[in-house]
């Protein structure tokens, strides 16, 4: 019982140390680890801090080239957005510009008028307005001057012809239109160009209507004085035909005008330029018109005429030798 109480105390002895050797290694084990594990957490959050610092020092780069490149997308979108937009537009406006059926839409509401309504614009063109405090109306509508400037064109023609002017290569109807649609279109763009100077109220339409309307005034003393050829009476029907239908343009702008220069500049420009026209057209149409086609066909020459030509002697004879001849043959 000795030995195995000595032994057992050995035992036990050895137990402890080896306890205590198994519980030191236990204790290195977990320093280890732990150090292990510490090491491995540095090396991580380090890494860690590294990554983030590499985002920190690339993300503005890269947001701002995001942005940039964003800004660039939605302006390079809207470019062509409105470059299609205005291809389109100009299309529609290509097309409409070569479509008949809309060119006829655009003109017809400015030949939508009655006789009866152009009949009484004719008389009225001819009564001067009273009333200057206001705007004076003006018809919109072109119906009624377009066929005043081609009844003044029948005119004239008409007027070469009862005159001694020699016709040549046609009846000069180009010339006619030329010239009464030439001062018709040239004079109401000058005067609207004036009249948009002047700060005159009025469109160019109405002023094509107010002009193409004062006209009347020119076909009625053009027409009476071609047939009937006195200078006085040509003087009497200019002074009151075509005085009462400027009178009536002129009283129109003064109404639609504000200044007294501006009317004063306006309405002398437009009364200068319609009885200078009829004066022209009395006096010097003709002769102008003489001198171009001598400038461009040459003086006036006699017409060309048949002369019958007398047939030589020796020509009969040898026609009756053949003649007998042909009779003895057969």
């Amino acid at each position: 019982s000795g030995a195995s109480a000595a032994e057992w105390g050995g035992f036990e002895d050895n137990m402890q140390g080896g306890g205590s050797a198994v519980i030191d290694m236990e204790n290195m084990d977990d320093t280890s680890g732990s150090s292990f594990e510490d090491m491995g957490e540095m090396h991580q959050r380090m890494k860690e801090e590294e990554e983030e610092e590499a985002e920190g020092e690339a993300g503005p780069g890269e947001e701002e080239d995001g942005e940039f490149l964003g800004m660039k997308g939605l302006r390079g979108q809207l470019g062509r957005q409105v470059a299609d937009q205005m291809w389109q537009v100009g299309k529609r406006q290509a097309s409409r510009a070569f479509s008949l059926y809309a060119n006829i839409d655009i003109l017809r509401p400015y030949f939508d008028v009655e006789p009866v309504q152009v009949r009484a614009r004719l008389l009225e063109s001819m009564i001067p307005v009273k009333m200057i405090n206001f705007p004076q109306k003006i018809a919109g509508e072109l119906y009624g001057p377009l066929m005043l400037v081609f009844t003044l064109v029948a005119i004239l023609l008409h007027g070469m012809k009862t005159s001694d002017t020699i016709i040549r290569e046609g009846t000069l109807m180009g010339t006619a239109i030329g010239t009464c649609f030439g001062y018709w279109l040239g004079v109401s763009s000058f005067m609207y160009f004036l009249a948009y100077l002047c700060n005159a109220q009025i469109t160019m339409v109405q002023m094509l209507s107010l002009l193409g309307y004062g006209l009347f005034g020119h076909c009625i003393t053009l027409f009476v004085t071609y047939n009937i050829h006195f200078h006085s009476l040509f003087y009497i029907f200019w002074l009151v035909v075509g005085g009462l239908s400027t009178l009536r343009m002129v009283a129109v702008l003064v109404s639609r005008t504000v200044g007294h220069t501006q009317r004063l500049i306006l309405c002398g420009t437009l009364a200068a330029l319609h009885m200078l026209f009829l004066l022209y057209l009395h006096f010097a149409y003709h002769k102008v018109v003489e001198g171009i086609l001598d400038t461009l066909e040459g003086p006036n020459m006699p017409p060309f005429q048949r002369v019958a030509r007398d047939i030589p002697v020796v020509s009969n004879a040898v026609l009756n030798t053949t003649a007998k001849a042909i009779a003895l043959t057969l």
